[in-house]
């Protein structure tokens, strides 16, 4: 477990110095519609969306209040990975070291 938190801990961190570059350094609508008419752009933004719906599947899954898995799931749509690893943090620090109650959440069957 204190393997995952780290990782969880890490993962945070560098999304948000990348996304904190990215807005400070460059500009996301020039640039964004220049990667956009690629077509590997086009592919890369496929993926990483298809892998914000899985990972916003098993947030509605595991939350207790829909409200709280909407406001989850708006987020990782907007903010991307970086949220999603700032979910993962959050979820590992919650859980007691129960890696089973990590995953499950609400589902969660003593």
């Amino acid at each position: 477990m204190k393997l995952a938190k780290a990782f969880a801990v890490t993962a945070t961190l560098i999304m948000f110095m990348t996304l904190a570059y990215g807005f400070i350094a460059g500009d996301f609508f020039k640039e964004g519609s220049i990667i956009f008419a690629l077509a590997w752009g086009k592919v890369s933004l496929i993926d990483v969306y298809i892998g914000f719906f899985l990972f916003s599947a098993w947030v509605l899954y595991r939350e207790e209040k829909w409200m709280t898995a909407a406001f989850w799931i708006l987020l990782i749509m907007v903010l991307g990975n970086f949220i999603t690893c700032f979910y993962a943090t959050i979820a590992l620090f919650k859980v007691n070291d129960d890696f089973k109650r990590f995953w499950l959440g609400k589902h969660f069957k003593l």
